[in-house]
């Protein structure tokens, strides 16, 4: 009796080559799949685009296509989160301080299911001159993507002062988030909440400031 193809042996690395093919369509998204998988066993320092393209199935040559550097790759996967975070807008009818909670918070889901992964890259790459170069402005973008989301204005001379200000907020939240083992994220949440509430008491502030200058005048 012939065996069937439930019983016929698989040839080795046959489930790993039709997961590549079935990925062709997106090499960009398979090389961070594959950074984020090799950060957590190797360390993001030790890794090399040798290394992310093999585990991807690609040649280091279409690796270096889509992404020159791992720097490049963070990159990459700043704009993947941001994305996600994006993707279903804000509510409308709250105010920009809920709205910017909502989503940065969504931005902390979308990386939950590959903190082990964030959790060694930011470990590493402090040490890596290019990634600090590089992730900095990506960060810079990211939250000023958040800012325009929530209906604040980024454009006008107080922009860059509120970009800088949410990414010091966003900036205390992640290393709380990184420490956070809790399911629903409280300490997170916390963290972000009292950064959130003290710029917008800052701000309020800054406004009275300036309307009884104004009345002074």
């Amino acid at each position: 009796m012939a065996a069937s193809k439930k019983d016929k042996p698989r040839p080795p690395g046959a489930g790993k080559k039709r997961r590549r093919q079935s990925k062709k369509a997106d090499p960009a998204a398979r090389i961070i799949d594959a950074a984020l998988a090799l950060s957590v066993s190797q360390g993001w320092r030790r890794l090399t685009l040798a290394a992310i393209a093999e585990e991807a199935g690609l040649e280091v040559a279409d690796v270096r296509a889509q992404f020159s550097c791992k720097a490049g790759i963070l990159q990459g996967l700043i704009r993947r989160i941001d994305e996600q975070a994006l993707m279903d807008g804000g509510d409308e009818g709250s105010s920009h301080r809920d709205r910017l909670f909502d989503l940065l918070m969504r931005r902390f889901d979308a990386l939950t299911p590959v903190k082990p992964a964030v959790t060694a890259i930011a470990r590493d790459a402090w040490c890596d001159p290019a990634a600090v170069l590089v992730t900095g402005p990506s960060l810079w973008c990211s939250m000023s993507r958040m800012l325009d989301a929530a209906g604040i204005n980024t454009r006008s001379l107080l922009g860059p002062a509120r970009i800088k200000g949410l990414g010091l907020i966003y900036a205390n939240a992640f290393r709380v988030w990184l420490g956070d083992d809790s399911e629903d994220m409280a300490k997170t949440m916390a963290a972000l909440d009292k950064g959130l509430r003290c710029a917008e008491r800052l701000q309020q502030k800054f406004r009275d400031e300036r309307e009884t200058g104004a009345q002074a005048a």
